[in-house]
């Protein structure tokens, strides 16, 4: 390979300084031959090749090809690990809810003895409502969860197209903002349209069987659709999404810190002997899903017990008026009530990453090929 100003010769064609446009687009988008010109003639004829004449437009049509077979690559991965992430930690994220939202169960007369901590939660599930009770909302979970967590990693990439900064060119600073940016604008696009699913998984996982309807002991909601079928029928379309505005400022937090840290320090640590290591990207991951995770945690809280006051005759006027009732009748320590257990959670949110780190990975040698 030789190259000068005239032009650069790439894989026997000599292109022209007009024909380099697309280079640098097509690898990113995923092709391993650039983007010929109008133009490509061979620099000699024992490097001549089968001649190729496609015009600048289609050379970026192939381009934007490249790049939506990415995005779906992207988008495929991102859920599979997702799915076998949260599934396996299940248990954990119900005893989670029912410790978080266990002040507005109680106010609202769906839970009469409180939970004392983690491991009295886990036995009063296991013993009140048995085994399967660990895994209640999480079909909710796995259909809100594929398409949420897949969506984050898919827009987050192209958010970071478009807000993210070169670290040579534009400093560590901007860089790191960049990573941020594109980390919340992700988790806020996602949240926008798949938020219902979060209320019903919320409602399905803090349905415990000591909720009594009428001193039946049958629980509240029967499956998913009956949670969208009686909140539609008491709230409307808006208790489904109620506690949303409190949501976007959490998971714009979140997102932009579960993300944004990552690409940012993982350059950093994962580097050398740990480069492609699958523990060092896990323990990396786990860290940063904890550190976010506790930080965004009171936000969580908030407008999970908003979302619990949909069908109830007293709601909260809005994120400040519960923040302040809450706090009010129950303390500041309510705010991150189940935190232990959502620490845990990160364990399920880092094999996330990491998985989805090294099948990236894989896929990129796939596609260099």
């Amino acid at each position: 390979m030789a190259s000068n100003v005239a032009g650069v010769v790439r894989e026997g064609f000599a292109l022209s300084a007009a024909n380099i446009w697309n280079i640098r687009e097509r690898e990113i988008a995923g092709f391993s031959s650039p983007a010929p010109g109008n133009n490509l003639s061979p620099p000699s004829s024992s490097l001549c090749g089968e001649m190729i004449k496609e015009s600048p437009g289609e050379g970026k049509k192939m381009a934007l090809v490249g790049k939506s077979e990415k995005f779906s690559a992207d988008f495929v991965m991102g859920g599979a690990a997702a799915i076998v992430a949260k599934s396996a930690a299940a248990p954990i994220e119900r005893v989670k809810l029912l410790l978080q939202n266990q002040g507005e169960m109680i106010k609202t007369g769906h839970l009469i003895r409180p939970y004392t901590g983690l491991s009295n939660c886990f036995v009063r599930i296991f013993r009140e409502e048995g085994v399967s009770s660990f895994w209640r909302g999480n079909q909710a979970n796995v259909i809100r969860y594929f398409p949420t967590q897949a969506s984050n990693f898919a827009f987050k990439g192209y958010f970071k197209n478009v807000l993210g900064c070169s670290k040579e060119k534009d400093g560590y600073l901007k860089w790191f903002a960049g990573n941020v940016a594109s980390g919340s604008a992700a988790g806020a696009t996602t949240s926008l349209f798949l938020y219902h699913l979060d209320y019903a998984r919320t409602r399905l996982g803090t349905d415990a069987k000591e909720c009594s309807v009428n001193g039946s002991g049958k629980r509240q909601f029967k499956g998913m659709l009956d949670v969208y079928r009686k909140t539609l029928s008491s709230d409307g379309v808006r208790g489904l999404y109620r506690g949303f505005g409190v949501s976007i400022l959490g998971i714009t937090l979140y997102r932009g810190m579960y993300f944004g840290m990552y690409d940012t320090f993982k350059p950093i640590v994962l580097v050398g002997s740990l480069e492609g290591n699958f523990l060092a990207s896990f323990l990396l991951g786990w860290s940063i899903t904890t550190s976010a995770g506790v930080i965004a945690y009171p936000f969580d809280t908030v407008r999970r017990r908003m979302m619990l006051t949909s069908g109830q005759p007293v709601k909260y006027r809005n994120a400040i008026h519960a923040l302040r009732e809450i706090t009010k009748s129950e303390g500041f320590y309510a705010l991150y009530r189940g935190v232990t257990a959502n620490m845990l959670l990160g364990v399920a949110g880092a094999g996330v990453l990491a998985g989805y780190d090294q099948l990236h990975r894989i896929a990129c040698k796939h596609w260099s090929q």
